[in-house]
């Protein structure tokens, strides 16, 4: 299991944990984030915008120009901003830790 903590936008942090190959997005909302996903991982929005501790940041493979294009449609995005969908977890990022941007909207509503 890789663990990953999630900081949500009131500074709460959840910690979660998925086997690796999962992707961060379904780790976050199977925690009950509030990190949509409304096109289901097809890079087609950014609702699943997360923001990566800085530390993590250049653990993580590159952003596609696809992904850096979707970014740049998110509310509120960063130097370390990444779509939670892209990021798949892998043993080498145990203890991954990511912020869930105020900006995060749910219209599941979690």
């Amino acid at each position: 299991m890789v663990k990953v903590t999630f900081v949500t936008a009131q500074d709460q942090r959840i910690t979660a944990a998925a086997e690796p190959g999962t992707r961060l997005l379904e780790l976050g909302q199977n925690a009950g984030l509030p990190l949509e996903g409304t096109c289901e991982g097809q890079m087609a929005c950014s609702t699943c915008h997360v923001v990566v501790a800085a530390e993590w940041f250049a653990m993580l493979p590159p952003a596609s120009e696809d992904e850096e294009d979707m970014l740049d449609l998110a509310a509120g995005v960063t130097r370390t901003s990444r779509l939670a969908c892209q990021i798949v977890l892998t043993e080498a990022l145990e203890g991954l830790e990511v912020r869930v941007p105020e900006e995060a909207r749910d219209m599941q509503g979690r």
